[in-house]
């Protein structure tokens, strides 16, 4: 299992819903390994509401948190995805294909709760899996200072494939920086990459 997540808050209300949500996902996974993605969303859903006691009430504060889950099959070649804001993005063959997540937070919604996703995927040797917070795409910077945005991350993710893992990591390290300038950075900012 691997994971990204983004809470919402910052300071004490965001390490607060961090460790809330880090020690239930632990709990959740431990009480049983055959779940898969969009169930222990949904069962951290049910524990982050009633945890903080969310009623849905106007006014009321709107804390949640923005996952990309994965749950990968070394020995079978395969994975189970579930989104929760956040989406997974598989590199293949000079293409990036986007799993879409559910356009919902975990934690209170103004909307019906529905359930989750789950997408199967079939997995190759070479396949290139990234998870990310939305920090990298929405810095500031460059000549107007506007985000960096989700289509340039894209197509800088393609072009950096036939690296390896540590040298790409060090390409969007430089590449945020050059883009950030003197720009302070906005939000917290995290990118995993799986090769395959």
């Amino acid at each position: 299992l691997v994971a990204v997540a983004d809470c919402t808050g910052h300071g004490v209300p965001g390490a607060f819903l961090s460790m809330l949500g880090i020690s239930s996902m632990n709990e959740i996974v431990s009480r049983s390994k055959a779940l898969k993605p969009h169930k222990i969303l949904e069962q951290l859903r049910e524990v982050l509401i009633k945890s903080l006691h969310q009623t849905g009430t106007r006014g009321e504060a709107q804390d949640g948190i923005e996952i990309a889950l994965c749950m990968i099959d070394l020995k079978n070649l395969s994975l189970d995805f579930a989104g929760a804001n956040r989406p997974l993005y598989l590199v293949r063959e000079g293409s990036v294909q986007i799993i879409r997540p559910d356009r919902m937070p975990i934690g209170i919604y103004e909307q019906e709760t529905v359930p989750f996703t789950n997408h199967h995927l079939e997995l190759k040797k070479g396949d290139s899996l990234y998870l990310f917070s939305d920090g990298y795409v929405d810095q500031l910077g460059g000549p107007l200072r506007k985000t960096f945005r989700v289509k340039k991350f894209r197509k800088l993710l393609l072009g950096i494939q036939d690296k390896a893992m540590e040298e790409q990591k060090q390409i969007l390290l430089r590449k945020l920086e050059e883009w950030q300038g003197e720009v302070e950075q906005i939000d917290d900012i995290l990118v995993m990459g799986i090769r395959i």
